[in-house]
């Protein structure tokens, strides 16, 4: 069973975000599982999103503490929240950034991508420059680094999920999954 646990925050599309790749990962035949984490805050506020998948049927109900996937859809939040705590070693750490993050010692024993899901989101016309729709730019991305469900699957799903823009969200999603990139520790950002 994969676990994954989304950071974004209200308005950004984090919890439709986990329920396409579970739709996605259904189609492909996996067991899903996913369910946000939210009180009563505003647009804006902090959330989080949980997925499980796997082979077998899944049993565990709780929140995820030992992610093998964390997807940060807001960079900003890296200085608020503890995005990487409880993250399995050797797992991805996907954030959303136009540029690599400050290398943090915690980063060292995870794989870090990132790609610049507000670009591709703008590009689009999703959502508006203050406040873009990144959900479908982050499926794409996570769908390239993971290695499934297929970006087939993922456009699929977008058309069948999606009624509003729905050929820019495909298009976004695609563009995500070729843009998307590993993040190396450098002498500029250690």
């Amino acid at each position: 069973m994969q676990e994954i646990r989304f950071h974004g925050r209200g308005g950004q599309g984090t919890v439709v975000a986990s329920i396409l790749l579970a739709k996605a990962l259904f189609k492909a035949g996996y067991f899903v599982q996913t369910f946000p984490f939210f009180g009563v805050e505003r647009r804006g506020a902090p959330v989080e999103t949980y997925l499980r998948f796997g082979k077998n049927k899944i049993m565990l109900r709780s929140n995820v503490y030992e992610p093998d996937v964390v997807v940060v859809q807001d960079r900003g939040l890296l200085s608020r929240v503890d995005v990487a705590r409880g993250l399995k070693k050797n797992g991805y750490l996907l954030l959303n950034s136009s540029q690599d993050p400050d290398w943090s010692p915690s980063f060292s024993c995870f794989q870090v991508a990132r790609v610049d899901a507000n670009r591709i989101a703008w590009d689009f016309g999703l959502g508006s420059r203050t406040h873009p729709i990144i959900n479908t730019a982050m499926v794409g991305a996570f769908a390239k680094i993971i290695g499934l469900p297929s970006i087939k699957m993922i456009e699929e799903v977008i058309a069948l999920e999606i009624s509003n823009q729905t050929a820019e969200n495909v298009r976004a999603a695609i563009t995500a999954y070729q843009e998307v990139q590993p993040v190396q520790p450098n002498r500029t950002n250690v």
